[in-house]
């Protein structure tokens, strides 16, 4: 598995708990990060998606109300809610990642962590948040 690959499955798996648990455990994100991997530069990258994602949460789960259509992002399961949040940042605010990576790495890690049919539900979202919010030089790649 590629590294970065393999830092998304950890950001979300620390997404999950940080759902779960609330914020209570916001400072121990680097802990619980540092306990799962030891690889220095997949522990970054990993921390990096898990702050950005928790930090800019409010306005990426506004960005994914707005397009999930009859869906509140409280009612989804807290995997797909965890990978679209995660994805959305990435789509919004990561300026080094192409869309078309951000969009394809969460089909593959919803597939892996979610049901058979989280895959096309989290492609449908995500397609529509790049076309709607994904920066004008992040919109073809």
């Amino acid at each position: 598995m590629r590294k970065r690959s393999q830092a998304r499955e950890i950001a979300l798996q620390t997404l999950y708990e940080l759902d779960v648990r609330g914020e209570e455990a916001t400072h121990e994100i680097e802990t619980i990060i540092a306990e799962i991997i030891k690889d220095p530069e997949i522990r970054e990258f990993s921390k990096d998606l898990v702050v950005g994602t928790w930090e800019h949460r409010a306005e990426v789960d506004k960005h994914i109300e707005e397009v999930a259509r009859n869906w509140e992002i409280s009612r989804m399961a807290i995997v797909d809610r965890n990978v679209l949040r995660l994805a959305t940042y990435e789509l919004i605010f990561r300026d080094d990642i192409p869309p078309l990576v951000s969009i394809n790495e969460a089909i593959e890690i919803v597939k892996k962590f979610s049901t058979r049919n989280s895959g096309a539900f989290v492609n449908g979202i995500l397609d529509n948040i790049r076309i709607r919010w994904a920066p004008p030089s992040k919109q073809n790649k």
